[in-house]
């Protein structure tokens, strides 16, 4: 009986007990191709023979850049796993530079592309990695070895034997992969994550998750370089559930629909999106189809669970969900039974408003530094609370320190990050993750994240943002006086502004221009709201897209240290300043409940 210690012990694993014919399905031309765990091992194990008769060692790092999930990817995974060395995924998206650092960083010798987008970006800078020996391509392009290349050198079994001697020589507490996260300062970190890390969080989440072993269905479309999807892609092969790759987020709602999934994952981001689509769309029917609607809404925004809000809700709730919801569900495929929300903050609203429509959205917290679930929620035994991340998983221990920090014990806390033991040291402190968080635990062990220790936010789409960079350029116009860029938990980045109300009469003046005299007058003039976009735009070019500031409202009052925005060294009293504003905040977001 294969016993989950690594994590190429997974598809054996399968094997052994659901054999399933659909392990792994992806869509080529149209088409949706399944690829059994049968042949997940057999490719893994010719990818794992190519691999070492390409001089790849025990050790080694070998990188994976793809645009899409796909089931080459999984393949690959395993393949270099079990070769003793460790795989470096990266983000397909950032710069070539960030590319650059990573590949000379943790001295890749291989690296596995998805398609044109990828290997552009990868050809412009390759010479200046000296380690790399070679690029192979997922997709077949002109001017690429193809990744069935690899496969044909593994073909010839012969080197089996080695293959199994290094199989056998990894440990669990060995290295398995190396994740480059976003550092404030701007270089990626390398974080180390063993086989045991994985492997524990994958096993621990499966008890989190209501799928029917060896039945269900997943649909998987965020990004597998994160930890968050890759974990869950474990732990699907262990739970026997065939996994899905969507083609893209722009054809999800297909996806979902062909598929017919009963869980997936999803960052607020994406459900935010998928509720303002399905409220447009309700705001467009007329007459007692609209009133249904908006009826059924506006119950959906009350929901609390375990029939909480009483028979008479729960009788109305029937109704909703027979007249307005089902149509959601059915939009969603109809067969959904769990989305893991992760990443970033879920707003309590999309958490009561999906879960009254049947469609349980289950809320998590996790960092990558531990791979990546801390806590989850789950529906059953009364372990779902909104507004909260759940309770912590099994082996782990969440402790919060006298200053609110969250800090984490457990078996999926990182080794550490690659090369740097300074900044390892900083985190990893008397046997504990300081996460960087702030939080709280209820008495029946429901954890809640009330802020950020630094001043880092993420968005919902599960990108991290440094606001103070972003106000450093900002001010950098002559007029902006003060700015605070917000987003924490939303869709964007936007921003707080207070002109330089000096600088602006100037302007006026020169443009023959009447602002009036009153400041709370002079922030509608439109030629001026135009002016102030011109500078935020021109600043956001040195941006990435996920940091550029979306939208900014102008502020009617002067910051001052006197009237509390301020502290008495001129920081941003951030919270402060949203509370003052939080109707100008409201407006950004268009948040009307």
């Amino acid at each position: 009986m294969t016993d989950v210690k690594l994590l190429f012990d997974f598809p054996y694993y399968q094997l052994e007990n659901y054999n399933l014919e659909k392990s792994l399905v992806s869509k080529y031309n149209g088409e949706w191709i399944a690829t059994s765990t049968q042949e997940y091992i057999d490719k893994a194990n010719a990818i794992s023979r190519g691999l070492i008769r390409l001089g790849v060692q025990p050790n080694d790092k070998v990188a994976i850049i793809s645009l899409t999930n796909r089931t080459e990817w999984n393949i690959c995974d395993i393949g270099i796993l079990q070769t003793g060395a460790q795989d470096v995924p990266i983000y397909p998206t950032i710069s070539e530079e960030d590319y650059m650092y990573i590949l000379n960083h943790s001295e890749s010798v291989y690296c596995f592309v998805s398609c044109e987008f990828v290997l552009e970006k990868i050809n412009k800078i390759k010479d200046q990695v000296p380690t790399l020996k070679g690029v192979f391509s997922f997709d077949e392009m002109e001017g690429s070895d193809h990744w069935s290349e690899v496969l044909k050198l593994g073909e010839d079994d012969s080197n089996q034997d080695e293959v199994e001697k290094r199989k056998s020589d990894v440990n669990e507490l060995d290295l398995a992969t190396i994740i480059y996260t976003s550092g404030t300062t701007g270089r990626p970190k390398g974080v180390m994550l063993s086989h045991k890390n994985i492997v524990s969080n994958a096993i621990s989440s499966t008890y989190r998750l209501p799928m029917e072993l060896g039945k269900s269905k997943s649909l998987s479309f965020l990004p597998v370089c994160h930890i968050y999807e890759r974990m869950l892609l474990y732990m699907y092969q262990y739970c026997g559930a065939s996994i899905h790759f969507a083609e893209s987020l722009e054809t999800i709602s297909d996806n979902l629909k062909e598929v017919h999934p009963h869980v997936m994952s999803a960052v607020p981001r994406l459900l935010e999106k998928v509720y303002d689509k399905i409220y447009a769309k309700g705001a467009d029917l007329t007459g007692i189809k609209k009133g249904l609607f908006f009826w059924a809404v506006d119950l959906g925004l009350k929901y609390e669970p375990y029939g909480q809000n009483g028979w008479w809700y729960e009788f109305q709730l029937k109704i909703a969900r027979k007249l307005i919801f089902s149509k959601w569900k059915e939009a969603l495929g109809g067969e959904l039974k769990a989305i893991a929300s992760g990443s970033a903050a879920l707003q309590p609203r999309l958490a009561r408003v999906f879960n009254a429509a049947g469609l349980p959205v289950m809320e998590g917290y996790g960092l990558t530094e531990t791979s990546p679930v801390v806590s989850v929620n789950d529906m059953r035994d009364f372990h779902f609370r909104i507004g909260t991340v759940g309770k912590a998983l099994k082996n782990t221990e969440i402790k919060i320190a006298e200053d609110g920090e969250i800090l984490i014990k457990g078996p999926q806390v990182m080794m550490g990050y690659f090369k740097e033991p300074k900044l390892t040291n900083e985190v990893l402190k008397d046997g504990y993750f300081h996460t960087g968080d702030i939080g709280e635990v209820d008495d029946e062990g429901f954890l809640k994240i009330t802020d950020r220790k630094k001043e880092m936010f993420k968005t919902s789409g599960g990108k991290y943002v440094a606001p103070q960079i972003l106000e450093n350029a900002m001010k950098e116009s002559f007029f902006i006086e003060q700015i605070m860029v917000v987003g924490d938990g939303e869709k964007m980045p936007a921003a707080l502004v207070q002109l330089n109300i000096d600088f602006v009469k100037e302007w006026a003046k020169r443009k023959d221009l009447q602002l009036g005299e009153d400041l709370s007058e002079i922030i509608k003039n439109e030629r001026l709201i135009q002016r102030v976009q011109e500078e935020i735009d021109l600043q956001n070019e040195k941006f990435g897209k996920w940091e550029k500031i979306k939208r900014f409202e102008l502020t009617p009052d002067i910051w001052s240290i006197e009237s509390g925005h301020l502290t008495p060294t001129m920081k941003l009293k951030r919270k402060v300043i949203k509370q003052k504003y939080i109707a100008l905040y409201n407006k950004i977001y268009e948040h009307n409940f």
